[in-house]
């Protein structure tokens, strides 16, 4: 018995002595589209990343439901309700004014160029102007070029006048209400209701919504501008005191799969659910419509007001930002092109 006694008193000595294990952390997300959504799948495969970089030390976990209503995300990651989440510029231009060049009318074709394009810009430009203080921005991107979906046809400007167009804000719904309509502005998920009830004769989405928000069977048209009609910026960003208690080799793991990289596999991402929503509209036999060359100039004049209004509301912000949309736009070409 003493001699047991004492083998597991040595055992007991050589824990003491043992490497300490590492720190665990688990941090929570949320999503405010639905989970079939691509950017809730985006999300989930993100952070399956860091954590299997991390080698199990930095957890995530997923919330079942968002802690506050879409346009309510960033206080919600900055007040502690959720560890991480992303939202997009156009839920909070007042606050949010710089991220919406990237969501301004005929940019890039596809949303992995904006993406990358506008990352560039952002962490060049304007992450210093500080408008996503108070959270650990990781991320911004944009979804693909945003275009007109309505429950009629549609052949030109005159058609537009007086249409009900749901928006998410921001810029698109300047450029629906620049055109003629009657915008206003509603969470994407609810769509499907607003169109199926007769309260929206249209709304302006990227295609990857028609499949995401089961649009297909109440829309009958897709008019495609080129460049889109806008786009949507979003922001992906981390509570900062959740971000300080990581330890530094962990805050490197994090940025490795954040900023370019994030906004590549994002815009990736949108462009490969785009091509879901072409198909299902294709389906159900929706019509999808180039604008054509008069339609697409009237839409681009009407829109030059906003982007001089964005021009000046930047500038205020201590941007150059004539220079600075003009490097953008230089560099959604680069980014084209492969560079």
């Amino acid at each position: 018995m003493h001699k047991f006694r004492q083998l597991a008193l040595t055992a007991l000595a050589g824990c003491a002595f043992a490497a300490p294990a590492q720190a665990q952390t688990t941090l929570t997300y949320s999503s405010w589209v639905p989970p079939t959504h691509h950017l809730t799948i985006w999300q989930a495969n993100w952070a399956a990343e860091v954590e299997k970089a991390s080698g199990g030390r930095v957890k995530f976990q997923s919330l079942p439901k968002a802690p506050a209503a879409p346009p309510g995300t960033f206080d919600a990651v900055r007040d502690g309700l959720v560890d991480l989440s992303y939202v997009t510029a156009s839920y909070t231009p007042a606050r949010h004014i710089l991220p919406l060049m990237a969501e301004l009318p005929g940019m890039a074709d596809t949303a992995e160029v904006n993406s990358v394009a506008y990352s560039r810009i952002h962490w060049k430009h304007f992450q210093k102007v500080g408008e996503y203080k108070g959270v650990k921005l990781l991320a911004v991107w944009t979804h693909g070029p945003g275009q007109m979906f309505t429950k009629k046809a549609i052949n030109g400007i005159n058609d537009v006048k007086g249409l009900k167009i749901r928006t998410g804000g921001g810029v698109a719904e300047a450029v629906a209400n620049a055109i003629g309509a009657s915008a206003f502005v509603k969470p994407a998920p609810e769509s499907y209701e607003l169109l199926n009830s007769g309260v929206a004769d249209g709304v302006f989405f990227p295609f990857e919504s028609i499949a995401s928000f089961k649009l297909d069977t109440v829309i009958a048209q897709a008019t495609v501008f080129p460049g889109g009609m806008y786009s949507s910026s979003f922001g992906f960003f981390m509570n900062e005191d959740k971000w300080d208690k990581l330890s530094k080799q962990d805050q490197a793991i994090i940025e490795k799969y954040s900023y370019e990289y994030a906004a590549r596999s994002n815009g990736r991402s949108w462009d490969a659910a785009d091509q879901k929503g072409i198909e299902a509209l294709k389906k159900a036999n929706a019509k999808i419509v180039r604008a054509d060359p008069a339609f697409a100039a009237e839409v681009h004049k009407r829109s030059e007001p906003i982007i001089e209004d964005w021009i000046k509301k930047a500038n205020a912000k201590g941007v150059n930002a004539k220079a600075v949309l003009d490097e953008f736009r230089a560099e959604i070409k680069k980014v084209a092109a492969g560079k």
